[in-house]
């Protein structure tokens, strides 16, 4: 009797284990193939419905953060930073004075400058309507 009971017991151990090492080699497979998804996602190019917003200081010479943000044709900019962002604004809700909780101090002239591709809108933020493939670049700056 007591035969059996070892046989069966070893039985049960046997399966545990080999049931552990596949649940692990499952994780490792899910692991690697997330890893190869953020490979594609890190080399620049964006996805049909993405946007990225990058957030600096002093024209660039510090990073601060940047997302890639999927994101509808004609979403307004200033939702999608609210959206994906710790922002802060005035109380009318139009100028922007912190982004990921950096901001100016009070003494410093500066001010969150936003560039879309490169170029300088030419309306605020509230205001700017985006589409899929824009880079939005966000920069405390000195304003003179």
């Amino acid at each position: 009797m007591n035969k059996w009971i070892l046989r069966i017991a070893s039985l049960f151990v046997v399966i545990g284990l080999l049931a552990g090492c596949g649940a692990g080699e499952e994780q490792t497979e899910s692991n690697n193939n997330l890893q190869t998804a953020t490979n594609e996602n890190t080399d620049g190019e964006l996805s049909e419905d993405e946007i990225r917003i990058t957030v600096s200081m002093d024209n660039g010479a510090e990073y601060v953060a940047e997302k890639e943000i999927e994101i509808e044709e004609g979403a307004i900019l200033m939702d999608v930073l609210q959206e994906n962002f710790y922002v802060e604004t005035e109380e009318n809700g139009q100028f922007i004075t912190t982004i990921e909780r950096v901001s100016a101090e009070e003494d410093e002239q500066k001010a969150w400058i936003f560039e879309v591709n490169g170029e300088m809108a030419n309306v605020g933020a509230a205001e700017y309507e985006l589409s899929p493939g824009d880079e939005v670049t966000f920069d405390l700056q000195a304003w003179e």
